[in-house]
């Protein structure tokens, strides 16, 4: 029941409807909501001069055509008041619809009817469709009520409202238990066994819980809907053609004489049981909603669980890393220390050889100072020629490189952690079973224009540039389209897939780190290495379609536009990191369409495999 309650309630004042009124779109409107939102619309829109013209005062899709306000707009702007009202500002109801402000409350001192009636050439648009509706000279006593409306909000109200209570306890009332259908009375327990045993005639009355009697007090009476056009004559008839309940007379002089009618009574249960058979399969489709719904909360939780295990995946996956890195460093570390161990033992060798060749030498120069000062000639001649030889033996030896160091300072070593950087600016999720992604700007050429979220691209240059996607691709089935935004002066775009280090500023398939297909308005190539094949009739024009589908499985590249196959295989033999790309220039805008299916053509071929 909490469901239904959005349904009874009026969409300008957003409480429940009171003396609802049936649009001619089959929508509702209060009484009192439908006049504060009437505006009066120019002479030549008058129901007499739409008659005149023979249109229908209800074909409100006609009317729509002359709608006051955009159905674009979100509610209704200021409306022009009546001749005798001046413009107002409009407000804003609790449904967030813009009404006209009500009317100012009547003095105290004159009746209702001193009320001013609704003037001539009103106009209101329903706020649920945007339907202006021009109202005739009834006003809005041209619109039924809706009293079907009226019943189910009345039954809605009295199931909410407070404890039926018993109508015989004289303090205090308790709460009732039972109904009697016969009495019509409420009873407690204890008033019940008093007043109303369960013996004598009374044994043959019917007791009912009490929200069960209070439905069937509701029931009991009903209101007999009149006539719109003669209000003192009740529905007896339906008219077939325009589908509404009219009364004796409407047939006899009115303007569905001429029309078909069945019995109200006949088409009631008709309608009743269209209804019925409708809403069986509307209910069908509300349990389909219902388990829907809860394969959806139960993908919430399963999303949640697997979200948690795949970033404990992930977080492994990059600790491993880690600690590989870590291991190397620590290798590379070690291989630094024995280095500096081998350096320090060299330069500590050649520092001890050189010291004792040194205090050799310098003890063989202080002797041979000693013996120069000797006065004895023929003892100094015994032992010169001996000490001159040794003096140039000591002093060859030090010049046979001894005074160069054996050892460098600086350590030959130089890391190369290029090809490590790129793979890890590389790295991706590149095994996922759908890939999305989009362009990216921190690897194409700086003439290339970004838009909608990296997914659109063009050039501010003449000359062909290159942009790639951010997902690189080293395994499984991928598929992406681009559709041609603008195309120009008959230029040759190319698709395709490249590594991360292709020329940015040649058309795309120029180098051998490219694998593409260039097409122009009539035909297209592939290429690669700057090599064209495969010339292939048809080409591409504004709203075409270019699928590019990478088979890392089989190790292709298939082009296709307009979703049918382009040529023949591209390329085989495709193995390695591999990114989507394009090449343009100002001529051309794509946009960039991921995580699709794989395309029939090639579902199809793969099953006759």
């Amino acid at each position: 029941m909490d469901e239904m309650e959005e349904e009874l309630k009026c969409p300008v004042c957003g409480s429940f409807y009171r003396e609802p009124l049936i649009l001619p779109c089959s929508h509702n409107l209060c009484q009192a909501c439908a006049r504060n939102i009437l505006v009066q619309t120019p002479e030549a829109e008058s129901p007499q001069s739409r008659r005149a013209s023979g249109v229908s005062d209800y074909d409100y899709l006609d009317l729509d055509k002359m709608s006051l306000y955009s159905e674009a707009d979100s509610g209704y702007g200021s409306y022009g008041g009546f001749a005798s009202a001046p413009t107002t500002p409009c407000q804003k109801s609790p449904n967030g619809v813009r009404v006209f402000p009500p009317a100012a409350p009547p003095p105290p001192h004159l009746p209702p009817a001193a009320l001013a009636p609704v003037p001539r050439n009103a106009c209101l648009t329903c706020p649920q469709c945007h339907r202006s509706l021009i109202l005739d000279e009834r006003g809005l006593r041209g619109f039924p009520k809706n009293r079907v409306l009226e019943g189910v909000i009345d039954r809605y109200q009295q199931s909410k409202a407070a404890a039926l209570r018993c109508q015989l306890c004289e303090k205090a009332p308790k709460e009732a238990t039972v109904m009697c259908e016969q009495c019509d009375v409420f009873y407690c327990e204890p008033c019940r066994l008093r007043c109303h045993p369960p013996r004598g005639p009374l044994a043959k009355h019917r007791l009912v819980p009490p929200a069960q009697g209070r439905v069937s007090r509701r029931l009991s009476p009903r209101k007999i809907s009149t006539c719109t056009d003669h209000e003192l004559e009740n529905h007896s008839m339906y008219c077939v053609q325009c589908k509404m309940p009219v009364c004796y007379q409407c047939l006899e002089e009115g303007k569905h004489s001429s029309h078909e009618v069945k019995a109200l009574g006949a088409m009631w249960k008709l309608h009743k049981s269209q209804l019925s058979q409708a809403l069986n399969g509307l209910s069908d489709r509300a349990k389909e909603a219902k388990e829907f719904l809860v394969q959806l909360r139960n993908m919430v939780q399963q999303i949640q669980e697997n979200s948690v295990e795949f970033e404990a995946c992930l977080v492994a996956q990059c600790d491993a890393l880690i600690d590989a890195l870590n291991r190397r460093k620590a290798q590379l570390l070690s291989r630094v220390n024995k280095e500096h161990e081998h350096k320090l033992k060299v330069v500590r060798d050649q520092i001890s050889h050189c010291t004792v060749k040194l205090r050799q030498t310098t003890g063989l120069m202080e002797y041979c100072l000693e013996v120069i000062k000797e006065n004895d000639p023929s003892g100094f001649l015994q032992i010169s020629d001996a000490l001159i030889r040794r003096v140039h033996l000591t002093e060859d030896q030090w010049g046979k490189g001894t005074l160069t160091p054996r050892m460098t300072t600086d350590f030959d070593l130089n890391l190369d952690s290029a090809p490590l950087l790129q793979s890890i600016h590389q790295l991706d999720f590149v095994q996922m079973k759908v890939a999305w992604f989009s362009f990216d700007p921190g690897s194409a050429h700086s003439d290339i224009l970004f838009s909608n979220d990296n997914l659109t691209v063009t050039c501010n240059s003449y000359d062909d540039r290159v942009v790639l996607g951010k997902t690189g691709f080293s395994k499984g089935l991928h598929y992406w389209e681009l559709s041609i935004d603008r195309y120009d002066n008959h230029p040759d775009p190319a698709f395709g897939v490249a590594r991360v280090d292709v020329l940015k500023d040649v058309m795309l398939g120029k180098d051998d780190k490219a694998w593409a297909m260039y097409v122009d308005n009539n035909r297209s190539w592939f290429m690669h290495n700057n090599s064209h094949t495969n010339r292939t009739e048809g080409g591409i024009t504004k709203g075409a379609t270019v699928g590019v589908l990478l088979d890392l499985t089989r190790r292709t590249l298939t082009f296709s536009i307009n979703e049918d196959q382009q040529g023949p295989v591209a390329f085989e033999n495709m193995e390695g990191l591999f990114f989507p790309a394009v090449s343009l220039n100002r001529n051309v805008q794509v946009t960039l369409h991921t995580g699709l299916p794989v395309p029939e053509f090639y579902t199809s071929r793969a099953s006759m495999q």
